[in-house]
């Protein structure tokens, strides 16, 4: 089965899923088990943001908690169109020095909270197109497979220099010395 095959048949799945259980909070850990793969989350986007499902999360509703989804009407709304093209998805990679916004693992190697699989970056949305976000560089990241997985409709504020600077501060000796470590790695020229 061809790669575009498997994501129709793992979105099938879920579509399917979701219409059987219209009105029920479902889990993660349940929508993973349904898709049978790691990149469920994405197939969930898809449905809502190609096919125009309004399936429901903590950022829509304050009575589901985080992981949390719910499918209210099985009526699909009008769908957003994808329009991020292939420039535009180079040169937020290559802003992001192909990078991980959230967790910081590099695009090809290993991830650091899931060793068995190499890092894949996606581009995610700052603010969510659900909520009204753009497709424009000023609104997309750099996110890996894994925080991506998690962070759907979920915007993090990047942390300031001032409060970087005091987690340094409070860290272990030997932790301040690898963090200068990993700086003097990735800017050799100063």
């Amino acid at each position: 089965m061809s790669e575009p095959q498997k994501k129709i048949g793992m979105r099938a799945k879920l579509r399917a899923h979701f219409l059987e259980n219209v009105g029920k909070v479902m889990s993660s850990d349940e929508l993973r088990e349904v898709a049978g793969k790691s990149e469920w989350a994405r197939r969930v986007r898809e449905l809502r943001n190609e096919e125009g499902y309004l399936i429901l999360t903590h950022n829509d509703r304050d009575d589901l908690k985080p992981g949390e989804y719910l499918l209210e009407n099985p009526k699909p709304q009008p769908a957003f169109e994808r329009s991020i093209s292939k420039e535009l998805r180079a040169l937020v990679l290559d802003r992001n020095g192909f990078t991980c916004q959230m967790c910081g693992a590099v695009a090809g190697e290993p991830h650091p909270y899931d060793a068995t699989r190499k890092t894949r970056l996606h581009l995610g949305h700052i603010l969510d197109k659900s909520q009204g976000g753009k497709d424009e560089a000023s609104n997309l990241r750099a996110l890996c497979s894994v925080c991506n997985e998690g962070a759907s409709n979920l915007t993090l504020d990047r942390p300031t220099i001032s409060k970087l600077l005091i987690q340094i501060r409070r860290a272990k000796r030997e932790d301040q010395l690898e963090a200068l470590s990993w700086l003097k790695q990735k800017y050799p020229l100063f």
